[in-house]
């Protein structure tokens, strides 16, 4: 009996979606490791809670960087624990998984995947390009000849495509997304405020006060972190359009990697995305008035997908269903 699962190998999300039953899993992509041994500590949820809170021979980390694998070993064991979690191994003898991957990956990264989801106990294992898959989950039809048009902002990367007839037709994937963002967040305190803070605290500022289009004024946030002249803990008050103003930079690179998918792309489909509109995708598209900035600088109507975080792991879901119907004819 084969048992048909889709991963959604994110850089600070593993989402899995098993056939037939949705998404049962969703944790963030970090194992804490204890450096003495090399043992695996805590994976998920629980070494989430670790990061910049532990002590020297623990450390937590995420294997997977920009959207590839950066350490292999801690991916697979990563992998397999997720796996074992589901319990899928009990009830199966062949697992199919489904994985998704940047358009820009190198074979070499698509090997390692591979790999990793043999290693974790997949039998037969299925890549996927991204775009596509976070479209199909966002609920775009891309099996017909019509133009569609894709923005998935994840962790590590940004995945820009054009879709028609269930291929990609032009696509750009960038290393500027939601760590970048958090990076950034980071600096621009650390210069205007002379204060460090850590990036769990700016990856809530962003999802607090965080904005892309038109800050509100009023909106202020109180952040705690160590103060660089003195050393001792400070609590300063940030407001919307400085954190507007730290996440510029990086929206406008995803801007202009969306202007030049656009202009790469044959002009039947480009009429076909004016109709419809690009769809949005990835927990970027949470950040507040990110459609609006994207739709006033394309020029085209941008919709934000339903469930944006979830997008690509329903996408799994709905492309495993299709595997296994050609399997069977």
């Amino acid at each position: 009996m084969a048992k048909d699962i889709g991963v959604d190998l994110g850089t600070a999300n593993v989402l899995i979606n098993v056939r037939g039953k949705g998404i049962v899993l969703n944790e963030p992509s970090v194992v804490a490791i204890d450096t003495t041994n090399g043992s695996v500590v805590a994976v998920g949820e629980d070494a989430y809670k670790m990061v910049g809170r532990t002590p020297g021979n623990i450390r937590a980390i995420r294997p997977l960087k920009d959207g590839v694998i950066a350490d292999f070993d801690i991916t697979e064991a990563m992998l397999t624990y997720f796996i074992n979690k589901l319990n899928a191994k009990s009830f199966m003898s062949k697992l199919n998984i489904l994985i998704c991957c940047p358009t820009n990956i190198t074979s070499v990264e698509q090997k390692a995947i591979v790999q990793a989801a043999q290693a974790a106990g997949g039998n037969n294992v299925y890549l996927e390009l991204e775009p596509k898959v976070a479209a199909v989950g966002a609920g775009m039809d891309i099996f017909k000849p019509q133009g569609n048009m894709v923005i998935d902002i994840g962790g590590g990367t940004s995945d820009i495509a054009v879709l028609s007839m269930g291929e990609v037709v032009t696509s750009r994937s960038l290393r500027q997304a939601g760590d970048k963002m958090d990076a950034a967040i980071v600096n621009y305190v650390k210069q205007k405020h002379n204060l460090l803070i850590g990036e769990r605290t700016a990856e809530t500022i962003k999802k607090e006060i965080g904005t892309a289009y038109e800050p509100a004024e009023d909106a202020t946030l109180e952040v705690r972190g160590r103060d660089l002249v003195d050393g001792l803990p400070k609590e300063i008050t940030i407001d919307a359009v400085e954190v507007e103003e730290a996440l510029h930079e990086s929206l406008m690179n995803i801007v202009a990697a969306a202007k030049e998918v656009l202009e790469q792309t044959p002009p039947e489909l480009s009429a076909d995305i004016i109709d419809r509109g690009i769809m949005l995708t990835g927990g970027g598209a949470l950040l507040k008035g990110v459609d609006r900035l994207f739709s006033d600088q394309l020029k085209v109507p941008v919709v934000l997908a339903e469930n944006p975080l979830d997008s690509v792991a329903l996408g799994t879901g709905m492309l495993l269903d299709n595997i296994a119907h050609h399997q069977q004819h």
